[in-house]
């Protein structure tokens, strides 16, 4: 990740791609989709290796007359799209080397984004909330680094957690249903 002065947090080397219509945005989704890093594991055949991330640049302006001038108007938003990939339990996965290895960090990188939201929400909530009074910590991962801008502020973040109705993955669930808890 590299800082950017104007655009906040970037990854390097990543190409921005226009797209003006729906269909060109989900022709990119699929795209990045199929360049995803999958790797079975024993707890899951089609286990993602990576969290995904889709950033939606919207940029449209107006143009307005007041008093005999025309008054330009440029509007920029960000929809800011993460497919978490699940934390794991390395006894369960049976995990070793490499896989092991990126285990720990989704697991930490989830913890982290936990951290911030717990931290957003308790400045939030504050009764004497001062600006600076309250430090978030955003550069304990990439993820939370990368969507610092679309955590803050005047944004809304909403959280979906997906479960597996099957019994034999019921602590999976159970943890699931836990961090979204502490995210709501």
């Amino acid at each position: 990740l590299r800082e950017d002065p104007v655009r906040g947090s970037v990854i390097a080397g990543v190409t921005e791609v226009a797209a003006s219509d729906v269909a060109g945005v989900m022709a990119l989704l699929t795209k990045g989709n199929a360049r995803r890093t999958q790797e079975p594991t024993r707890a899951n055949a089609e286990s993602s290796r990576s969290h995904a991330v889709l950033q939606i640049a919207i940029e449209s302006s107006e143009s307005s007359k007041k008093k005999d001038k025309v008054v330009k108007i440029k509007l920029n938003s960000k929809l800011s799209l993460i497919d978490l990939a699940g934390s794991e339990r390395a006894a369960e996965t049976r995990n070793v080397g490499a896989r092991l290895q990126e285990g720990a960090r989704i697991n930490r990188s989830l913890l982290a984004l936990g951290n911030v939201i717990n931290a957003l929400r308790k400045a939030h909530d504050s009764k004497h909330h001062r600006k600076g009074e309250c430090y978030v910590n955003f550069r304990d991962s990439k993820l939370t680094r990368l969507l610092k801008d679309s955590l803050g502020g005047a944004c809304r973040t909403v959280l979906v957690a997906c479960l597996w109705p099957d019994a034999a993955q019921l602590d999976q669930t159970q943890a699931t249903l836990r961090f979204a808890a502490r995210m709501g």
